[in-house]
């Protein structure tokens, strides 16, 4: 009986790992519309009914889908990400970011889910949700290379974090459009054109408390 019981478990665990690997393949492919019941279990090579049972719903295996992809995501770029050590460095690990995503889909799957949240409200709270550790992330990779610097301070980290992901975002929809990635590409370039240009902005200033302690006490 154990045996059959975990023989059970397994055949679940391996369904519900065709799912997910169906429905990102679905979503990158054919669409949030095309994201059916049918359409990602007939690709799993599963009954649809699978889905609502070990997911509740279409949505909800996106979403595990999405989740998924972002923690493969986030391992591999916190590890790139930690090389940098200027702004340069920086921007050429924006530029290898956004160049992975595109060939790589992840670009696609979040942007048909983004699209998809427009009209489905319930999406909105999810998409936002997901999106706090990637601003949690370049918030702190943007203070760990210039923290403290005059540049951190005209443009700081949560802000910094705020535009990048807006900038994600639009990059996400455009990429539609700008078929051969040129105009976009164009972007990345003139951000690595202005960054060494911006040295003198990155270096850092000594800390207030720092610079108080070597203030001379005044009798």
């Amino acid at each position: 009986m154990a045996k059959s019981g975990g023989t059970g478990r397994k055949n679940s665990a391996e369904t519900k790992e065709r799912l997910l690997s169906a429905a990102t393949e679905v979503l990158r492919e054919e669409g949030y519309a095309g994201a059916s019941a049918r359409a990602i279990a007939t690709r799993a090579e599963a009954n649809s009914a699978l889905v609502f049972y070990h997911f509740g719903g279409v949505d909800q295996l996106l979403l595990a889908a999405l989740d998924r992809s972002s923690a493969e995501r986030m391992e591999m770029y916190r590890e790139l990400a930690g090389q940098a050590r200027t702004l340069e460095e920086l921007v050429e690990v924006a530029t290898r970011i956004y160049r992975i995503d595109l060939e790589r889909g992840y670009i696609a799957e979040f942007s048909e889910l983004v699209a998809a949240a427009v009209t489905k409200p319930e999406l909105r709270a999810e998409i936002n949700q997901r999106s706090q550790p990637w601003i949690d992330f370049i918030a702190g990779e943007w203070d760990r290379v210039l923290g403290g610097s005059p540049l951190a301070r005209l443009l700081p980290a949560r802000e910094v974090a705020y535009a990048a992901i807006t900038f994600y975002l639009g990059v996400n929809l455009f990429s539609v459009l700008d078929e051969d990635q040129s105009r976009t590409e164009g972007v990345f370039d003139l951000a690595g054109a202005l960054a060494p240009r911006a040295k003198l902005l990155t270096l850092r200033l000594p800390r207030r408390a720092n610079a108080a302690k070597e203030t001379p006490e005044v009798s």
